[in-house]
């Protein structure tokens, strides 16, 4: 992914026909398996309890407002829905044992789904933001296929924000921010488990406003201007 470059131009209603096609069975797919998950509460799906979670945790504090990332302006003008931010939503998710087993169905599933590569490697485009279409993408295609799957299983879009952030590489990276009332909670395509953001080693830039199509700092003083993580 690299945040510097606009989105090709065209929807998902203007793909050709195959790609649609093809959309349609991974994301059709990736939404049955979550939604039989969601009612297994706290079976064998989930790789971490719902017991062990932190009964509560201090979540990252918006900072300001941040400049948006230019993929994201161009992808929200294709997929208005995404982005919309509907004030009248939780602005927090309750964790209950069969919301957590959603959570960590859809999360292991996408991951093991889409196909990771950076969008210079797929689409020879420097940075292109999409719900991982055709069954590949980098790690913001990871985070927002997860973010639509588990809105459509029921869970508020406004508590699920796309989050940037300096990975342990020194890159910048995308992650996906569940706002709890335990916490923070991050869901990330490099690995399966699901931690307190504060856990992660990760160096928080910002996130997606819970309030407006917009930004806020999260009080990191560099923002990457360019990533190519998987």
């Amino acid at each position: 992914m690299r945040f510097a470059a606009s989105k090709v131009q065209g929807s998902v209603a203007g793909a050709a026909p195959r790609r649609v096609s093809r959309r349609r069975r991974v994301l059709a797919g990736l939404a049955w398996a979550a939604l039989c998950f969601a009612g297994l509460g706290t079976g064998a799906v989930q790789a971490q309890t719902f017991a062990s979670l932190p009964s509560l945790q201090v979540g990252a504090e918006p900072q300001g407002a941040a400049r948006p990332i230019a993929a994201w302006v161009t992808f929200c003008q294709s997929y208005a829905a995404e982005c919309a931010v509907d004030r009248s939503e939780p602005a927090r998710i309750s964790l209950t044992p069969a919301t957590w087993a959603t959570i960590v169905s859809v999360n292991r599933r996408v991951n093991k789904s889409v196909e990771p590569q950076t969008d210079m490697e797929h689409l020879h485009v420097a940075d292109r933001w999409d719900l991982a279409e055709d069954g590949i993408g980098d790690c913001e295609d990871f985070q927002l296929l997860k973010r639509h799957l588990l809105a459509e299983a029921g869970l508020p879009r406004r508590a699920m924000r796309m989050t940037v952030v300096i990975d342990e590489k020194g890159e910048g990276h995308a992650v996906l921010t569940l706002i709890t009332d335990r916490g923070d909670m991050v869901l990330d395509n490099k690995t399966n488990a699901i931690v307190p953001w504060h856990k992660t080693g990760y160096v928080f830039i910002k996130r997606e406003s819970q309030d407006a199509t917009a930004w806020v700092s999260l009080g990191g003083v560099t923002s990457p201007v360019t990533t190519a993580n998987r």
